[in-house]
């Protein structure tokens, strides 16, 4: 750790220096803006004289982007004077909070080529917040106004600002690029796609035994949460799950929630006997958790203990038996006291009401979102539903009393993701789901949608099911969820195998060793505008899809609806039916046409001239 003296402004100010505790261990360092919070009201000052941008005293957020800027611009100025020769510095800013450092730069004309990155745009969040028809009138938006009505006009010009003083602009997929180009009135010079460390997520051969083993702990989970009602048969019970922070229109909570009760509808009608649970995990305000449910993981574990001591009795006067040389006496293994320890703890399951739907207690019941809809659509968790529903308003923990597992752990387990949003600039919860070999179910209006759109010539055959909410009404598209719904509940055991493998496969797609390129070339197209003598670049349209493009598997689809007719019973026939399926082909299929990497079009001036 070093401190510096921010010479500039004759006060100290606190710099960290040290190395970030991730993989890699890059170096990092770290600005405390509360230690110049003296300076705010000067920096205000001059932020008004320059831009005409006026920061209200009220706005925490928006003063600590001020702080932040003067401080990242004069650690920028410091780097740029000490160095001997003429410095090529590339500085990537990423969304409104760090813009004001970007708009600096390019005043005091620092030799510093720029980059922003919007994620999501500041007002297209507010606007979608509103339940506006926000895609059908996007061009039409009166932008200063629209941000005025929401008292962010100041962080709206900070962001605006930020992306037309950068020499390079990139959004995180097409749908956020045509969203900035109407409201930040700038087009994206490039799209730079969210990657994951897929090495963190990776389990080779073994995902597959990791969805069993935490679909166990699941399991667990439900034989508690519906004792004495546990009337399905856990071995074709489905777990779906919804995930990310609370926004219930934005994230898609509504179709989803409508989905489900138009699902309950057909699989009793067609007398299924699949069995859905649906698990919304979505952080809200709550003060305990439900007692109710936290007595069904009792009962659950009493029930356990009971089975263990009743078979550790049986167990005993088997080897007894046995030791003697004789044949147990089945109707002499069991005594009076052993079924009067089952008696009591099959009474204590007794329950007289309905498995909860909410784990915990909600402050804000009455008027809570999703439970409100439960009310309307009537999924209370009953037997004669075969859809049932778990409102977990927390996020997951392995310290958990109640369900003690992380979100990785948690989403392994479950078979489906559910990720209907109607505003999602990426989308990382389906990411998750891929490198985990989880399908699931996003839209075209999420980047992760168009990303898959763009790179998989049949999305659904690889796990990857995209709903139309772009080009659909709310009730169409609901439709459609219900029938990509509909449609894996009718898939068989061996299919949903074959589903995961190929959606495991897509990983390399979203590795950072793949997209981090787009961030590259962002970068040197950077250099070449900020440092024209020096560097060049060839303008070309670099397109997400450049690189890898999956195609249609050769085997049979996994949908039933396109594949032949099989037994609604498991039999050996099942298992011996390769349904002209080979994994280790269909995965050197997949390499084949995966296209060579994307060349980055970037040369250095002075090596071009000096060959």
């Amino acid at each position: 750790m070093t401190v510096g003296m921010c010479d500039t402004f004759n006060a100290l100010c606190c710099v960290y220096f040290g190395r970030w505790l991730i993989e890699g261990s890059p170096y990092v360092i770290l600005i405390d803006v509360a230690f110049t919070a003296w300076s705010l009201d000067t920096w205000k000052s001059e932020l008004w004289d320059l831009c005409d941008i006026g920061v209200p005293w009220f706005d925490r957020e928006a003063n600590d982007a001020v702080l932040f800027g003067f401080l990242t611009v004069w650690l920028l100025g410091e780097v740029c004077t000490q160095c001997d020769e003429p410095p090529h510095i590339v500085a990537h800013f990423h969304e409104w909070l760090a813009g004001l450092g970007l708009v600096l730069c390019r005043q005091r004309q620092l030799p510093v080529a720029t980059v922003f990155t919007t994620h999501a745009t500041l007002l297209g969040r507010y606007l979608c917040a509103g339940n506006v028809d926000f895609y059908n009138k996007l061009a039409d938006f009166n932008v200063e106004k629209e941000a005025g009505d929401r008292q962010i006009y100041h962080r709206y010009c900070l962001e605006r600002a930020a992306a037309h003083c950068a020499h390079v602009f990139t959004t995180v997929s097409q749908i956020t690029a045509i969203e900035a180009e109407h409201l930040l009135k700038r087009k994206p010079d490039i799209v730079t796609p969210n990657g994951l460390n897929v090495k963190k997520f990776s389990a080779v051969h073994e995902f597959q035994n990791l969805h069993a083993q935490s679909k166990n702990r699941i399991q667990e989970f439900v034989r508690g949460h519906f004792y004495g009602h546990m009337d399905f048969n856990l071995d074709k019970c489905l777990f779906l799950f919804i995930a990310g922070r609370y926004e219930f229109s934005n994230k898609g909570a509504d179709i989803f929630l409508e989905a489900l009760a138009r699902l309950n509808y057909l699989l009793r009608v067609n007398h299924s006997d699949v069995t859905v649970i649906a698990f919304f995990i979505m952080p809200a305000r709550t003060n305990n958790f439900n007692v109710e449910t936290l007595k069904g993981q009792a009962v659950r574990k009493q029930l356990w203990d009971t089975a263990q001591t009743v078979k550790e009795r049986f167990g005993k006067k088997l080897y007894e038996s046995l030791l003697v040389g004789q044949l147990p006496d089945v109707s002499k293994m069991l005594d009076k006291e052993d079924f009067t320890i089952m008696k009591r703890a099959i009474f204590a399951t007794q329950r007289q009401c309905q498995p909860p739907v909410c784990t915990h207690n909600m402050l804000e019941d009455s008027s809570d979102p999703i439970l409100n809809c439960v009310r309307r659509i009537g999924l209370f968790n009953s037997s004669s539903d075969r859809v049932k529903i778990i409102f977990h308003p927390e996020f997951l923990s392995s310290t958990s009393p109640l369900l003690p597992m992380d979100y990785e752990e948690f989403v392994r387990g479950c078979h489906l993701g559910v990720f209907p949003s109607y505003y999602e600039p990426w989308g990382y919860t389906p990411a998750e789901c891929t490198v985990m070999g989880i399908p699931s179910i996003s839209t075209n209006l999420s980047g992760f949608g168009c990303f898959m759109e763009e790179h998989i010539a049949d999305p659904s055959a690889y796990g990857i099911y995209i709903l139309d909410r772009r080009f659909r009404g709310v009730d169409e598209s609901c439709n459609q969820l219900t029938s990509f719904l509909f449609q894996f509940c009718k898939q068989s055991r061996r299919q949903r195998i074959i589903q995961r493998n190929r959606t495991e496969r897509l990983s390399d797609l979203l590795d950072w060793r793949y997209l981090g390129r787009y961030y590259i070339s962002a970068r040197h197209m950077a250099l070449a505008k900020a440092f024209p003598d020096t560097f060049m670049y060839e303008l070309q349209e670099p397109t997400s899809a450049s690189g890898f493009r999956y195609p249609r598997p050769a085997s049979v689809p996994p949908s039933p609806a396109l594949s032949r007719h099989s037994s609604p019973h498991h039999s050996e026939a099942e298992d011996n039916d390769d349904e002209r399926y080979d994994e280790d082909l269909e995965a050197e299929k997949d390499r084949v046409n995966i296209r060579q990497p994307y060349t980055l079009p970037f040369k250095n001036k002075s090596s071009a001239h000096g060959k």
